[in-house]
């Protein structure tokens, strides 16, 4: 999300794709209202990306149909908020690698943080998740499809 706005910031009329690893429900919304020109997971078709290239090219936002859907379901008020997307970016960063095995020491030096703000975000991200261990973060990433 930094990218995007050092990019918008830069160049605010330039139409941002993004491609990520990371789940719509957490980030394409908040991204499409950051300025991104549409968002797609690494996970979709060839003839998605196409598809949304020159969806983008045109001018126009691409919403793929699985962001229509966390679109629609958040305008007809119809889902309550998941505990995860109350995290703060930061927050889901930690809470996925964690979710995934990665050690605190490694995800200090790979986010380039120290292990007490590292250790800290584990500790909001438990209180906010209502978990108790590695092991239930991980069940909870699993079980809501954040992981694989």
């Amino acid at each position: 999300m930094n990218a995007l706005a050092a990019i918008k910031a830069r160049f605010p009329d330039l139409a941002v794709l993004i491609l990520s690893g990371f789940p719509e429900a957490h980030y394409a919304t908040t991204l499409l209202r950051q300025g991104a020109s549409g968002y797609l997971n690494k996970d979709c078709d060839p003839e998605e990306i196409v598809n949304a290239v020159r969806t983008v090219f045109r001018g126009r936002k691409y919403i793929s149909p699985a962001v229509a859907e966390i679109l629609a379901d958040t305008a007809a008020g119809g889902l309550d908020k998941m505990p995860h997307e109350a995290l703060s970016e930061r927050e889901f960063q930690v809470f996925l690698r964690l979710a995934k095995g990665e050690t605190i020491g490694n995800m200090a030096e790979a986010m380039f943080l120290s292990v007490k703000t590292v250790s800290t975000y584990r500790t909001r991200v438990m209180e906010k998740l209502n978990l108790a261990s590695n092991s239930d973060l991980t069940y909870y990433a699993l079980k809501n499809g954040l992981i694989q």
